[in-house]
């Protein structure tokens, strides 16, 4: 067992028990007669008992401590090896809990009692005062040179736990303001030409002559897409710059017929069948199962013939499945391994999902299918 781990309290037990054992058995050793060794005995078993007590009557117990082998002295005139261990302890004590005028109180009362035992059995005075040096002068700068050394030993703790928390908000504040960099540059470059891609698509509109409403819809499915692309670009440079509010909020499974509606008006049937229950699902998986059917309608879109698109999501008890359905557009080599299928690859992978695509057994169909795992409630 580890004495260290124990309670204070009854690590003060221990020492005061150890003492009273000690120093009460020279007490009896020390072969006197019955009745002094019996008041001797009890007066030493009392005063060390004390030890136990709270750190702040540390004064009292060197009182009672210093008092016992001077009553010895004088009442018997021959000095017992009482409360030796207990004046030791008691010294400690004193130096470790104490500090101010009580400190050096005790440290006079223990001397006093010391020098008062020696002297008065005609030792001499040089004795006495080596003794009270030793007995408690010692213990007294020990406790000293302890309390100093822990309260040292705290300060550099807190030094050091300062010191780290100032590395992590350095480290906080530098990515921070790299953020924010990254940030302006964004703002700065890809908005300013999506922008510019909005307003040249509404002067091309507006610039037709009447009668030609496919090109009209094109142009027209160029600004709403330019403008859907601002609006997250704007939504990711919120989150870039440390914006947690509603507005900065990326979009989630809740936007999906906007999504869908975008598509449309480019001019591709996009279709959507929900299968099963809704399920709450968490923000970040929300958000990337958004981005995973936005990067197959735009898959879509490139690749995919003028049938449309269908995006299914199946809800069951201990997954989630997104599947994007579309028939092959002519030249369209559909065996090579694409940017945006290794981006939904990337993206399934961080929340454990596993995904699979390719061309269906009629040889047209393209079918990209991602399946994440959920917590079954």
């Amino acid at each position: 067992m580890d004495l260290i781990k124990l309670p204070l309290k009854h690590q003060s037990w221990l020492v005061a028990s150890v003492c009273m054992v000690v120093d009460g058995a020279f007490v009896l050793l020390d072969g006197e007669p019955l009745p002094q060794t019996v008041i001797v005995l009890l007066l030493t078993l009392a005063v060390d008992a004390m030890l136990a007590g709270p750190a702040r009557l540390s004064l009292w117990v060197a009182v009672a401590q210093a008092a016992v082998p001077v009553f010895v002295v004088l009442a018997w005139h021959n000095g017992f090896d009482a409360n030796d261990a207990g004046m030791l302890i008691a010294g400690y004590r004193a130096g470790a809990w104490l500090r101010g005028t009580p400190a050096y109180a005790s440290l006079a009362v223990l001397a006093a009692g010391w020098i008062a035992c020696i002297a008065l059995q005609d030792f001499g005075w040089l004795t006495a005062v080596l003794v009270a040096g030793k007995g408690a002068l010692l213990p007294w700068l020990v406790g000293r040179y302890t309390t100093a050394r822990r309260a040292y030993l705290a300060e550099l703790e807190k030094q050091s736990a300062m010191a780290e928390k100032d590395a992590k908000a350095a480290v906080t504040k530098a990515v921070t303001e790299e953020r924010g960099a990254i940030a302006r540059d964004l703002h700065d470059v890809i908005i300013h030409h999506v922008s510019a891609i909005n307003l040249h698509a509404g002067a091309a509109r507006l610039g037709l002559p009447e009668g030609n409403p496919k090109l009209t819809n094109s142009l027209r499915a160029v600004e709403t897409s330019s403008r859907a692309a601002m609006v997250d670009l704007r939504h990711l440079l919120d989150l870039l710059h440390g914006d947690k509010s509603e507005g900065a909020r990326q979009p989630g499974l809740d936007n999906l017929d906007e999504l869908l509606d975008g598509v449309r008006a480019a001019g591709m049937p996009a279709r959507l069948e929900v299968r099963g229950p809704r399920r709450e699902v968490p923000e970040s998986l929300d958000i990337t199962v958004y981005r995973i059917i936005q990067e197959m309608l735009t898959n879509a879109l490139r690749h995919g013939d003028a049938s449309g698109v269908t995006v299914t999501l199946e809800y069951e008890l201990e997954s989630l499945t997104v599947s994007a359905c579309n028939v092959a557009g002519a030249g369209d080599d559909s065996g090579s391994v694409r940017r945006g299928l290794v981006g939904i690859r990337n993206r399934a992978g961080m929340f454990a999902g596993t995904t699979r695509s390719g061309l269906e057994a009629d040889g047209r169909t393209w079918r990209t299918v991602v399946t994440f795992p959920l917590e079954a409630s």
